[in-house]
């Protein structure tokens, strides 16, 4: 788990840079530009950092499905070997779909200016600005990762099912909080990421406002690897007991 939760945090660190220093440069410069080169490389390390976590954290869940649910077949289907490929899988995979989606948006003319309504490159918006036909092409990728990604998700479903299906079976004195708090952590940083994201790509149009649309960007963009860190931490004794001192200090 110590391994996946490193690569976890390499995508973290990695889309918070990809995002926020030039953000911060805009804001303290009082300007929105950003050259072409960069908007591109922008929008290829966003997507391929963003699909790498996904990936990952999919690949975590199995992790805990199989800790749990099948204990005497770990060793045999996560060695240290077995990590080590689907980390590789999920990395090259994520590789891949930000290659694609990136060499096909960009090949679209923009015939509608060259401002994004956004603090950072994502595809919706760059869409926005083409009127070609060919716009159809990023549809099917987009479709297609869709795809992939709710069969993610109902992976991700699936498994925590038979997880808490176990867990409840487990008597309380023989482990069950432990097993409740390796998963929960995990539980909540998936729902974290999900719910922010999905909130963000299919809200009503009706609702839909610039102001709204840059608000939830922040959210699901710069949010969730924000307190991914801090979520998996708080299972450390030394830090729990950090964070109570200093809210007791708070209120006192």
């Amino acid at each position: 788990m110590f391994f996946f939760l490193l690569n976890l945090a390499l995508t973290d660190l990695g889309s918070i840079c990809t995002t926020v220093p030039k953000a911060m440069h805009n804001s303290l410069w009082d300007t929105r530009n950003i050259s072409y080169t960069g908007w591109a490389a922008q929008l290829f390390f966003f997507s391929f950092l963003m699909s790498a976590e996904y990936y990952l954290l999919t690949i975590m869940c199995y992790n805990r499905y199989v800790s749990i649910c099948k204990p005497l077949h770990y060793r045999t289907l996560l060695g240290s070997r077995a990590c080590a490929h689907m980390a590789a899988a999920a990395w090259a995979s994520a590789f891949l779909n930000a290659l694609m989606h990136t060499a096909n948006t960009f090949s679209l003319p923009l015939c509608h200016g060259n401002a994004l309504g956004q603090f950072f490159c994502e595809i919706p918006q760059i869409l926005k600005l083409s009127c070609s036909k060919s716009y159809r092409r990023e549809l099917v990728l987009i479709a297609i990762s869709a795809f992939l990604g709710l069969s993610s998700f109902v992976f991700i479903v699936f498994s925590y099912v038979q997880i808490f299906r176990a867990v409840l079976r487990i008597p309380p004195e023989q482990g069950r909080h432990k097993a409740f708090s390796t998963c929960l952590p995990h539980l909540a940083v998936v729902s974290l990421f999900l719910s922010t994201a999905a909130f963000a790509h299919l809200k009503p149009p009706s609702i839909s406002s610039p102001s709204l649309d840059l608000s939830l960007s922040v959210l699901y963009a710069v949010l969730p690897p924000a307190l991914n860190p801090l979520i998996y931490s708080l299972r450390n004794q030394e830090l729990k007991a950090a964070v109570w001192r200093l809210m007791t200090g708070w209120f006192q």
